[in-house]
């Protein structure tokens, strides 16, 4: 697709899928640059598609603003020191996504053993509600 030198904010929306407001605080927190001006209009290039296209498939990934803001000063960087700095960042996070996944696993275990014990029906409680009231686990 052949980009416009220059787009509106709702083309640059319409094009990485990411609204408006989302956009505007990238702006105010300093992710994405202040934008070129044409009279009161904001006005974006291909650079910042493809920057909010990094910045929204990072966060669809489950990195924080933080690990996106470094991932982004890497991305421009060079040397052996940048594949590191990656690296490390990247382990942090493979560690986050193992325990939420452990998490989730659990989190299975226990509704599928609280839906096995309603189709039983041998309780007059209900093992669902009994799990997330904390009775039991």
């Amino acid at each position: 697709m052949k980009l416009d030198p220059e787009i509106a904010i709702g083309e640059l929306s319409r094009r990485t899928q990411c609204h408006i407001e989302t956009i505007r605080y990238y702006e105010r927190i300093g992710l994405l640059p202040k934008p070129r001006r044409s009279g009161r209009y904001r006005r974006y290039d291909a650079d910042d598609v493809g920057r909010l296209r990094f910045i929204r498939r990072a966060r669809q990934l489950g990195f924080t603003l933080d690990e996106i803001r470094a991932l982004m000063r890497l991305a421009t960087a060079d040397g052996k020191e940048v594949r590191a700095e990656a690296r490390d960042l990247a382990g942090g996070h493979l560690t986050e996504v193992r325990a939420k996944i452990a998490d989730l696993q659990a989190m299975e275990r226990i509704l599928t053993g609280a839906i096995k014990e309603c189709d039983a029906g041998q309780r007059p409680s209900c093992p669902l509600i009994d799990v997330l009231s904390g009775e039991r686990l």
